[in-house]
């Protein structure tokens, strides 16, 4: 009797799978002879989560940009090679000598890439309590005045803080910050704008919060109301002087963008001198380091440790809000514990490294960035779907799996940067069958809403 039961319920279950495999061929068939996808290719694999039978496939082996899906694979690399109770460490030291409560020498900001610093997601790491927190350390250190500067130390990370690939429209935009060794506040600024009264007027830069070390020229017009936000700011990293074009609606008095800091490790470093100015710590007049690196010698001496949160609590951020910063501030992290430098191209390396010895073939994995934003990054729905069914197998994985976005009722990672949509993750049905999927389109026309709608219309025949 129960092998008869088992043998209906087996039958059942290849009967769903192959209706299901019908639904999405149809499906597929019609998104192919859409107009808006005729220039376009579509990948989808589609697997048993339990059984790695496979439910539908297209293209799966194809090479896309997979934008923001790509966070999956830097995700799991990390929580492999770093562990989920893995910290960064950004410690206070000096060089000199203390003599009577004056240090005649500098306090250094020695940065480990943690990309948290100063960010308002957690609770221990706001900007006003990181500094509250430097600021009591001189204090129990014996220091009550400075002769000094404050420096940043970044020597333990690379200078190239933005990896090959990215375009010049991204850059200089809050989504486009680099990752140093010294991160601050995500390394983030809030640009505060006021349009005109006219389709076509200037537009004005009212204040840029906080201030950056950096002068911006505002070529920016008034749009139609309700055009929304289409300014973006050219400002390369390290540089004194960049410009925001294209528009915003008319009427608005306080419209905020968003944009990346052009050297967020100064910005730190005059924001924690000035609140030391202000508090009486500096003996002689304010002034400012300008060449760090020629000020730097030796190894100063550590008083001072402030630890981040856990690696699955930046996890859970950078794959919810899908935050760029985190995933190149990781890759480069990867590269540091393995080969003593922070390197975006040493990190790649080592990820493709460890996928290879997993199985997943390194020309399925043709990365430059650890976040997706690079157009130029190949990546196949079959090696996303190897490394999200590799994960349910792991310690992790719950942590993984909380920090996965739900989006459309689905437990998956979205992607979008121009031309390309996708969408990698864990459906689990009505009748408690679970899928592993991923879903890539590149260089479709038209509106990116759309193409949205009519994926979610596939996913959903597997819900």
């Amino acid at each position: 009797m129960k092998r008869w039961l088992c043998g209906i319920f087996l039958l059942l279950f290849l009967n769903s799978n192959a209706q299901i495999t019908q639904r999405i061929d149809s499906a597929i068939k019609t998104m192919v002879a859409d107009s808006q996808l005729k220039h376009a290719i579509i990948s989808l694999l589609v697997i048993d989560s339990k059984t790695n039978k496979v439910i539908y496939r297209r293209n799966e082996q194809a090479g896309l940009a997979p934008a923001s899906c790509q966070k999956i694979i830097t995700a799991t690399t990390a929580f492999e090679l770093l562990g989920k109770d893995y910290t960064y460490k950004t410690t206070l030291g000096y060089d000199g000598k203390i003599n009577n409560g004056i240090l005649r020498g500098n306090i250094y900001i020695i940065g480990s890439g943690d990309p948290t610093l100063g960010s308002w997601r957690y609770g221990s790491t706001k900007e006003k309590l990181i500094l509250s927190a430097f600021k009591k350390a001189i204090s129990n250190s014996g220091i009550k005045k400075v002769d000094g500067y404050v420096l940043a130390d970044e020597r333990k990370w690379s200078t190239q803080t933005i990896p090959d690939g990215w375009i010049w429209q991204d850059i200089g935009n809050y989504y486009g910050a680099g990752a140093s060794a010294l991160n601050w506040r995500e390394n983030q600024y809030d640009l505060i704008l006021k349009s005109g009264k006219k389709v076509g007027d200037s537009v004005k830069i009212v204040s840029v919060n906080p201030p950056i070390d950096a002068g911006l020229i505002s070529e920016l017009t008034s749009a139609a109301k309700g055009s929304g936000d289409n300014a973006f700011i050219y400002l390369p990293q390290f540089a004194k002087m960049g410009f925001v074009r294209g528009t915003i609606p008319v009427n608005e008095d306080k419209f905020v963008i968003s944009g990346a800091m052009p050297d967020p490790g100064f910005l730190l470093c005059y924001t924690f001198q000035n609140d030391l100015f202000i508090n009486g710590y500096w003996e002689s007049d304010y002034e400012l380091y300008f060449d760090t690196k020629n000020k730097i010698k030796g190894s100063p001496q550590i008083f001072y440790t402030h630890t981040s949160p856990t690696l699955d609590s930046i996890m859970y951020w950078f794959l919810k809000k899908s935050i760029n910063l985190y995933g190149e501030a990781l890759v480069k992290t990867i590269s540091y514990e393995k080969n003593k430098i922070g390197s975006t191209d040493d990190g790649i390396e080592v990820i493709k490294d460890f996928w290879s010895n997993k199985g997943v073939e390194r020309s399925s994995l043709k990365i430059i960035d650890g976040s997706g934003l690079s157009p130029a990054n190949r990546v196949t729905t079959h090696a996303l779907v190897t490394i999200m069914q590799y994960a349910k197998t792991q310690s992790w994985f719950s942590s993984f799996y909380y920090g996965l976005p739900e989006i459309n009722g689905i437990k998956m990672k979205d992607g979008y940067i121009n031309g390309v949509r996708s969408y990698v993750g864990y459906i689990k049905n009505k009748q408690g069958q679970e899928y592993t999927f991923s879903f890539i389109i590149n260089n479709f026309d038209g509106s990116p809403s759309t193409v949205r709608e009519k994926m979610w219309k596939v996913l959903d025949l597997l819900k």
